[in-house]
C-alpha cells in the first residue's frame, strides 16, 4: 500500500456526495483549510460557495484525499477510478459492507480489488481529523483545535472518535483518525502513519479488534522507537472466557486475558475507561514516561491526603516515605505542627505565601520520587476570584520549573480545573490532570512504559489456522517430550500387567499410578489415579480398577516434600497465538484467580518478574519460616515448556502442566497434557 502521508496531511482535497459532503466542506472552512478543495457533483456547478466538477475526471489533477458520501455500489467503482488516477486515498463513508453480513463481505472484497495500492479509511468511518495541518475529511462537527504538538487517536467508532474531540479535559489533540471497517487501512497502517509525525507525542487507541497480531506488534514497536508513548482501551474486556476445551491453561487463560497479556508484552498501557485513556494521554504528552520510584502526593487537607492513600493502593501506585534527610529539609520549611510524610497534608498555614509555598513544594520535589501531585480543586468563577487557588498553582510550577521535576496539579473532582489554568500548566510542563481516580491510573500507566523500554525485542509466534483435527499424547509420551527440553518428569514406567506394575511399584514407592490413554485427558474425573500406592495389596488393587479403564498404566515415584504446586500451561488464542500461562496450580488453579499470562517467546528476566506477581511466590519464598523452594529450578522448567512450545508452535494446540509440584530441589511435572494438530 502506499504511504498514508498524502490523504492524512492533503494539500488537494475532492468531495463527493450530498448533505454529508457538504458537512465536509462546513468543516474544512472552519478549521481554516488553505489548501485546494475541490467538490464534485454531477447537477450542481456549485457547493457550499466552491465552484463544481461534474465529475473525478474534469478535476485539475489527481486529488491527494477523496471524501466519498455516496452509496456503496457508486463508492466500489470511484474507488477503482480514484485508484487508477493516483489519487492519495479515500474515506469511504458508506456502510453495507462486511459489517452487514455475507453480501456485505462480498462488497467489501470488491471494494478493496478496487482500491488496489491506493489507501482507503473505512469504508463506514466518518475519516479523520489532522489538527496540525488544518485539514479533515470530517463529516460531522468536531472539538479540535489548531495544535502544534498533541497526542493521536484511532478509534473504529466515529462516535467515539466525536466524544474524545468533545471531552473538556484541555488536551492538546493533533489527530484523530477513524477506522471503521479496516478493510485496507488498520491499525497497524495507522499507527505507523502517524508515529512518523515528529508532532504526535502520544498514540492513543481505542481497540475493537487487534487483527494481525504480528503486524500491529511492529507498528507498536515502530512507534516507541519513534519515540511515542501507545495507550490502550480494549472493547470486550468483559467478555466471557472461552470455554474449556480439554486443559485447564484454556480455560483460565480467555481472550480478554490473553489480549492484555500481548499489549502489556508490547509495552502498551492498557486503561478501562475513556476518562483514563484522555488523562493518561495528557500525562504522557505532557511528562513522558515515568521511573519506578512512585508518586509523592501533597495537599491543604487530610481528607485529600486519605483519599489519595486509599486511592493510591487501589490503583497500585507507589507511595514512598521519605528519607531521613528528606524530612528535616522539608520540615524545616513548614509550621511546626505539620507532620511531613507522603501523601503529605502541608496544611493551611502558608495558604496564600506563595515564596513559603514555593520553597516547601521545591524541597519535597527534591525527594527522589518520579513525580509530584498537588491536589487542588478549584471554586466556580462565578464566585468570584480564586486567588489562593492561582497562589498555590504558581508556586508548585514554578517549584517544578526550579528543581526540574515532574509535576502534576490534580482536582480530585474533574470539573473542577479551569480550562485556562490548565492550558497554562502545559505551556509551563506541568500536567493538570482531572480526576483522582483516573490520575492515578494516568500515573501506573506512565510508570508501565517507562518499564517497558527495557523489555527486549518482542516478535509473536505464529499464528497458524484454525485446526480441522487434533489429537492428545498420552501422558507418558507427552513427559517424555518435555523431558526432552530439559524439563523434570517423575522417574517411572508403562506396564501393561499386574506384574510388571507389582514390579515397578516396588521400585518407586511410594508411587503414582495412573491410567494412560490419549482419549481420556482429565483422568481424575474418571477416578484413574491412586496415589501414595507402596505395598503389592495397594498395587494389585490398584492395577484392578484402573485396568478397567485403560490397556497401559503409567507407574511413577512421587514428589517428596513438596512446597507448593504450579500450573505451566501453553494454549493458542486464535487472533494473537501461543502464550503461556503461570499460577497457583493442583486443586488451587481454578479456586485461585492467581495466575499471569505471558505472551511467547519469554525469557527468565520475564519468569521470575510473573513468578514475583503471583501470591503463591509467598509459598516458593519461604511462609512463615517455612522451607523455600528453588526458585531456578522452577524457572528452568518453565523456559523448558516455552522451549517446546516455540519448537512447536505449528503443530501445539495446548499444553498443560499441572502440577508442576515444587521442592527445596526441584520442580517436577507430576502431569502433563499436550494436545497436537494433526498433520495435513
Amino acid at each position: 500500500m502506499r504511504p498514508l502521508s498524502r490523504l492524512l496531511r492533503p494539500r488537494k482535497i475532492a468531495v463527493l456526495g450530498g448533505g454529508w459532503a457538504r458537512e465536509v466542506i462546513r468543516q474544512l472552512h472552519r478549521f481554516g483549510y488553505d489548501g485546494a478543495l475541490w467538490p464534485v457533483h454531477p447537477d450542481r456547478r456549485e457547493v457550499e460557495g466552491l465552484t463544481a466538477y461534474p465529475s473525478l475526471d474534469a478535476l485539475p489533477s489527481a486529488p491527494d484525499a477523496v471524501f466519498l458520501g455516496v452509496n456503496r455500489f457508486e463508492t466500489i467503482r470511484l474507488v477503482g477510478e480514484l485508484s487508477a488516477s493516483g489519487a492519495g486515498g479515500v474515506v469511504s463513508f458508506a456502510s453495507g459492507f462486511a459489517e452487514t453480513g455475507a453480501e456485505g463481505q462480498k462488497l467489501q472484497a470488491a471494494l478493496v480489488a478496487a482500491a488496489g495500492d491506493m489507501p482507503l479509511l473505512g469504508p463506514n468511518c466518518y475519516g479523520f481529523i489532522n489538527a496540525f495541518d488544518h485539514a479533515l475529511l470530517w463529516p460531522d462537527l468536531h472539538g479540535c483545535e489548531r495544535q502544534e504538538r498533541g497526542v493521536a487517536f484511532i478509534t473504529q467508532s466515529s462516535n467515539i472518535a466525536i466524544n474524545l474531540t468533545m471531552a473538556r479535559r484541555s488536551l492538546p489533540i493533533g489527530y484523530v483518525i477513524c477506522l471503521g471497517n479496516q478493510a485496507v487501512v488498520g491499525l497497524p497502517e495507522a499507527i505507523e502513519a502517524i508515529s512518523e509525525d515528529s508532532r504526535v507525542t502520544v498514540v492513543a487507541l481505542h481497540i475493537e479488534a487487534i487483527g494481525d497480531a504480528r503486524a500491529f506488534a511492529r507498528a507498536v514497536a515502530f512507534a516507541r522507537a519513534k519515540g511515542k508513548s501507545v495507550i490502550a482501551l480494549r472493547a470486550g474486556r468483559s467478555e466471557r472466557s472461552r470455554q474449556m476445551v480439554q486443559s485447564h491453561t484454556a480455560s483460565l487463560a480467555g481472550s480478554a486475558a490473553v489480549g492484555a497479556a500481548f499489549l502489556k508484552r508490547l509495552g502498551v498501557a492498557e486503561v478501562e475507561t475513556l476518562p483514563e485513556l484522555l488523562e493518561t494521554a495528557k500525562l504522557l504528552h505532557v511528562l513522558g514516561p515515568l521511573g519506578p520510584e512512585g508518586l509523592v502526593s501533597l495537599s491543604c487537607s487530610g481528607g485529600e491526603a486519605s483519599l489519595v492513600a486509599d486511592a493510591s493502593a487501589r490503583a497500585g501506585v507507589s507511595l514512598p516515605s521519605f528519607a531521613a534527610d528528606r524530612l528535616a529539609a522539608i520540615r524545616a520549611t513548614v509550621n511546626p505542627l505539620v507532620t511531613v510524610s507522603n501523601p503529605f497534608d502541608y496544611h493551611t498555614f502558608d495558604w496564600g505565601h506563595g515564596e513559603r509555598l514555593s520553597t516547601t513544594f521545591a524541597e519535597v520535589m527534591e525527594s527522589g520520587q518520579a513525580a509530584t501531585a498537588l491536589a487542588l480543586d478549584y471554586p466556580k468563577s462565578e464566585l468570584g476570584p480564586a486567588d489562593g487557588w492561582d497562589i498555590a498553582l504558581q508556586a508548585f510550577s514554578a517549584a517544578a520549573r526550579k528543581t526540574g521535576a515532574k509535576g502534576l496539579v490534580v482536582a480530585t473532582l474533574p470539573e473542577c480545573f479551569p480550562p485556562d489554568r490548565a492550558a497554562r500548566l502545559i505551556r509551563e510542563g506541568v500536567a493538570p490532570m482531572q480526576g483522582l481516580a483516573e490520575m492515578l491510573t494516568a500515573v501506573r500507566a506512565a510508570t508501565e512504559i517507562g518499564a517497558a523500554a527495557t523489555l527486549p525485542p518482542f516478535v509473536p509466534l505464529a499464528t497458524a489456522a484454525v485446526a480441522t483435527a487434533t489429537f492428545l499424547l498420552d501422558e507418558a509420551e507427552a513427559k517424555a517430550r518435555l523431558a526432552a527440553f530439559g524439563v523434570n518428569v517423575p522417574e517411572g514406567e508403562v506396564v501393561l500387567t499386574r506384574e510388571a506394575a507389582l514390579a515397578a511399584v516396588a521400585r518407586f514407592a511410594p508411587a503414582a499410578m495412573k491410567i494412560c490413554c490419549a482419549h481420556i485427558a482429565h483422568k481424575t474425573e474418571v477416578g484413574g489415579v491412586r496415589l501414595g500406592v507402596s505395598t503389592s495389596e495397594a498395587a494389585s488393587a490398584a492395577y484392578a480398577d484402573l485396568s478397567r479403564l485403560c490397556e497401559k498404566i503409567l507407574v511413577e515415584r512421587m514428589a517428596a516434600g513438596p512446597i507448593a504446586e504450579l500450573i505451566v500451561g501453553a494454549a493458542r488464542d486464535p487472533a494473537l497465538g501461543l502464550h503461556l500461562l503461570i499460577g497457583a496450580g493442583g486443586v488451587l488453579a481454578e479456586l485461585m484467580s492467581d495466575r499471569t499470562i505471558l505472551m511467547l517467546p519469554v525469557d527468565g528476566r520475564q519468569v521470575r518478574a510473573a513468578l514475583d506477581s503471583l501470591q503463591v511466590d509467598k509459598l516458593l519464598r519461604g511462609w512463615r519460616g517455612r522451607r523455600s523452594a528453588n526458585r531456578e529450578a522452577i524457572v528452568s522448567a518453565i523456559l523448558g515448556v516455552a522451549g517446546f512450545v516455540a519448537a512447536h508452535a505449528d503443530e501445539l494446540e495446548e499444553l498443560d502442566v499441572n502440577p508442576l509440584i515444587v521442592t527445596e530441589r526441584d520442580a517436577i511435572a507430576v502431569d502433563a497434557l499436550i494436545r497436537l494438530r494433526e498433520r495435513k
